[in-house]
């Protein structure tokens, strides 16, 4: 696995796996915005995680990286949990899918986590629209989104990505993900405190990248202890602003930074 560009995205730009970071901060980040993943596989991309302003997080990545993004090439939205700084932007996925694009937006998420994704996230300001005759008409989720649900057991196929998902210890249902495409993997462990098991099931993927933060998130010390071959293909995200980067022996994510698994 290698950090930068392979000389085989020069011949063809849509084999293997790549990852382009939209966002590398924690939710109280005045430096970076929210982390959110891009990945891409056979010229389709997967979100992970949809923090609002998503558009503009995608236009800034697509000008840094020189690699075009906008939602209209988003196969699906892969969503850790309802935690604001990861799903905020959701609205806007499936306001524009609905309005401009004129399909629905694809969420891939466990049931534990969609299960409220409506009723105490979405409706208040969805559920209602005006009729031509200025009318209120009211909507549901099925009106803008097409849900899939994530299986703990099995993995589950989203366009070119295969999605695994593991339970994470976090203050409401939220899962990390393996996701395999290209013959290539990548991990996520979306917001989690310390969990040597998770560490375990993740590092079986060519890249991890591992959150870090105080509270209930992961300690940079905890992960400054893990061997030396993993923290090598380990990135660190949801990071806060003042994370000293000399302070933790692992690399981390740039925001607009295209990465090839």
């Amino acid at each position: 696995m290698a950090a930068t560009l392979k000389d085989r995205r020069d011949v063809d730009p849509e084999m293997g796996l790549d990852l382009l970071a939209l966002g590398v901060g924690d939710a109280f980040s005045a430096v970076h915005y929210s982390t959110c993943l891009a990945l891409r596989a056979e010229g389709r991309w997967l979100l992970v995680d949809c923090p609002h302003p998503i558009r503009k997080m995608m236009r800034e990545a697509s000008l840094r990286s020189g690699i075009e993004l906008d939602i209209d090439g988003v196969e699906a939205v892969a969503l850790t949990h309802l935690h604001a700084d990861h799903a905020s932007g959701v609205e806007d996925y499936g306001f524009f899918s609905h309005f401009v694009l004129g399909r629905r937006a694809r969420i891939a998420a466990h049931p534990a986590v969609t299960e409220r994704l409506w009723s105490s996230h979405l409706a208040g300001a969805m559920e209602q629209l005006l009729g031509p005759d200025g009318g209120i008409v009211l909507r549901n989720l099925d009106t803008y989104f097409e849900i899939v649900a994530l299986d703990e057991g099995n993995p589950v196929a989203v366009g070119p990505f295969a999605i695994e998902c593991r339970r994470t210890r976090h203050h409401i249902p939220t899962t990390a993900f393996r996701i395999r495409a290209g013959g290539r993997i990548i991990g996520c462990s979306a917001d989690t405190s310390f969990d040597p098991e998770l560490i375990a099931w993740l590092g079986e993927a060519d890249l991890v990248v591992h959150e870090t933060g105080p509270g209930a998130h992961t300690a940079p010390e905890r992960l400054a202890e893990l061997p030396a071959a993993l923290r090598a293909r380990m990135r660190l995200a949801h990071f806060p602003d003042y994370l000293d980067p000399a302070s933790v022996p692992i690399e981390r994510l740039e925001e607009g930074r295209l990465y090839a698994v």
